[in-house]
């Protein structure tokens, strides 16, 4: 069924018309495809970007934003790059050129929407938490693209290149694709606030005492040979044999040198 575009604000459609205009902007867009293109350029199918910052707010309905407006350039039978245009304090502007594989991946997923039996508005939904961009088909086609928020039955077509556990093109509905905290789900759990008790220590065989104080430098300078003062090249800490303890000095006193006293 054919999908409902929304209309691109005039001021903003302007705009990219006329940096598609301009020889300048083409030749320094940073799109070697539209560097290259030989002839017109237009802008096809417009969609707006909006953003979901708060991805990973658990429940409730996500609360988008919108950034600007995205057209595809074509160039012939195909899209050679895209041109975006944001709204800024002065009015809609020119953005920017882009190029790299989101350009085919919006014509691929723009072609399998349209092949879906349910009419459906098309936008682009930015998920910088999950570094995805998809192609949004929400249920509201009255809608003028800029509001509206997004509801449990509207689907979601990853664009290639799709973040990892993923599938890219695939439509799935939001509460299948994003289910509760997405970004919570994809995240390494935090650490408990009362971390569980260390496991008590095993007691260690006879073997096992063995093995831990085989290195210990008493038992490496046990098996050492010994030389007479000990292990050679090392001190040895063998308990020392107790040294005889000679008697102490005889002193003499003054009967067996005389006395000064005259005899009597």
């Amino acid at each position: 069924m054919p999908l409902h575009l929304p209309p691109a604000p005039t001021p903003a459609l302007r705009c990219v018309l006329s940096a598609l205009g301009s020889p300048t902007a083409v030749r320094e867009a940073p799109v070697s495809a539209l560097r290259a293109h030989q002839g017109p350029l237009s802008p096809d199918h417009p969609l707006p970007i909006h953003v979901w910052d708060d991805v990973s707010r658990t429940g409730g309905v996500p609360r988008t934003r919108l950034a600007g407006w995205r057209f595809l350039v074509r160039g012939g039978e195909r899209a050679v790059a895209t041109a975006e245009a944001v709204l800024t304090a002065d009015g809609w502007a020119f953005a920017r050129f882009c190029g790299g594989p989101y350009v085919a991946a919006t014509e691929q997923a723009l072609a399998q929407a349209e092949a879906l039996a349910t009419p459906y508005q098309p936008r682009l939904l930015s998920v910088p938490e999950l570094y995805m961009l998809t192609l949004w088909l929400h249920h509201d086609i009255a809608s003028d693209g800029s509001e509206g928020p997004a509801a449990s039955g509207d689907l979601l077509v990853p664009l290639a290149p799709a973040p990892p556990g993923i599938a890219a093109h695939r439509p799935q509905r939001i509460a299948d694709l994003l289910p509760g905290s997405p970004c919570a789900s994809r995240r390494p759990p935090r650490s408990s606030p009362n971390p569980p008790e260390p496991a008590p220590r095993p007691r260690f065989s006879v073997g096992r005492h063995r093995h831990r104080h085989r290195h210990r430098p008493s038992s490496l300078v046990m098996s050492m040979p010994r030389g007479p003062f000990g292990p050679r090249g090392a001190l040895s800490r063998s308990p020392r044999r107790a040294s005889p303890r000679l008697p102490p000095p005889t002193r003499l006193g003054r009967s067996a040198i005389g006395s000064n006293r005259p005899h009597g």
